[in-house]
């Protein structure tokens, strides 16, 4: 079965003639314990909200992100997602050469094709553990001419997420545009890595952020970007259509960003399961796991004898699904990627691969 772009569950659910709800799915990195319980009652016990238009201003979901980011609404720009902002910005900045550090989320690659920049590239090197130096990234723009730089910060697929303090170095130096895709900051410590405290002195820094992965709500399709400069927030708010942000996802979104509990209690048992499973798997002789700052781990395969490809039809069999990594730029079919679950499926998978490394531990 082919998953070279991560799984698609409906179409798993239908080739294997398994119900949806029978499918473990460790490869979509989103939240295992849902939305905000506070967001889904309101919408249950207020259906009667579809017959009505949001408010065009989005006044209170915007105070609610406001608050949440700690940051002033005049910096908010609401979007249908995180992906339209990766679209809009890169559509208005129209950069000439852009440097990717790869591998990474494969978007970015497309949409900037789409424009015809020049794509420069930089590759996350395992035996460093993907971790890139801020000064190579100064160097190598300096001398091609970089004037777009796009971090996905964590970076999705290795986990690798540069601190804050090393993301103003490099604007300290770079005169040309850096976006910032942080869909994973709330899973790692957002005091350390979060960009949003530089904005009020960048005017070359945008940020984009979304509600689909911590917040664990793909389906309402909410995103909101941050930046400071006006002309490039006057652009981005003369592209969406009245109405962008449909009554279900401004209401949701202003109570969720609001549901302290909620989020803190995610980061503790997110924290807690991702402890327990690079602890585990560290014991492994087949496995190397990568250091992670995301709700997510890139592993390699150490055996020359195994690949992804037959892990992944190995746990395939058994209805778990995890993201075979041979399809990010960079990185081969002995490389596997697998999001945090809640713990009865966590411990499922870790016996699953004892069984197929044949480990003991």
């Amino acid at each position: 079965m082919n998953n070279e772009h991560g799984a698609n569950i409906f179409e798993i659910s239908k080739e294997l003639k398994i119900n949806l709800d029978k499918i473990i799915d460790f490869s979509s990195n989103i939240n295992p314990y849902g939305a905000s319980k506070n967001a889904k009652e309101y919408i249950k016990n207020n259906l009667d909200l579809v017959s009505i238009y949001p408010d065009p201003n989005y006044k209170d979901l915007k105070l609610s992100i406001s608050k949440y980011c700690k940051i002033d609404q005049e910096y908010i720009t609401l979007g249908n997602g995180a992906t339209e902002f990766i679209n809009s910005f890169i559509n208005i900045i129209a950069p000439t050469n852009t440097l990717l550090l790869s591998p990474v989320y494969s978007e970015y690659e497309k949409e900037l094709k789409k424009v015809n920049s020049n794509i420069f590239k930089i590759f996350h090197k395992k035996e460093n553990d993907f971790k890139i130096n801020i000064q190579d990234i100064l160097n190598f723009s300096k001398n091609n001419n970089i004037d777009f730089i796009i971090l996905c910060n964590p970076n999705n697929p290795t986990g690798f997420a540069f601190s804050n303090k090393e993301i103003e170095l490099l604007l300290a130096s770079f005169k040309g545009t850096l976006m910032i895709d942080e869909t994973y900051i709330e899973f790692a410590d957002i005091n350390l890595f979060s960009s949003i405290n530089l904005l009020k002195k960048y005017e070359n820094l945008f940020i984009i952020r979304g509600t689909s992965k911590f917040f664990a709500t793909p389906g309402i399709r909410l995103g909101y970007s941050l930046c400071a400069n006006k002309n490039i927030q006057k652009k981005l708010n003369q592209l969406p259509n009245l109405w962008n942000i449909n009554i279900i996802a401004e209401t949701m979104g202003k109570i969720m960003f609001s549901d302290k509990k909620y989020i803190a209690d995610t980061k503790l048992a997110i924290k807690n399961s991702k402890d327990f499973i690079f602890s585990t798997l560290k014991k492994f002789k087949n496995i190397h796991i990568y250091p992670s700052e995301s709700n997510f781990f890139l592993c390699e395969i150490l055996n020359k004898d195994l690949t992804s490809d037959l892990l992944y039809e190995f746990l395939l069999k058994k209805n778990f699904i995890i993201r075979n990594a041979k399809s990010f730029e960079g990185l081969d079919n002995s490389f596997f990627r697998f999001c945090i679950l809640d713990s009865r499926a966590n411990l499922q998978l870790i016996n699953l691969l004892i069984d197929f490394f044949q480990e003991e531990i």
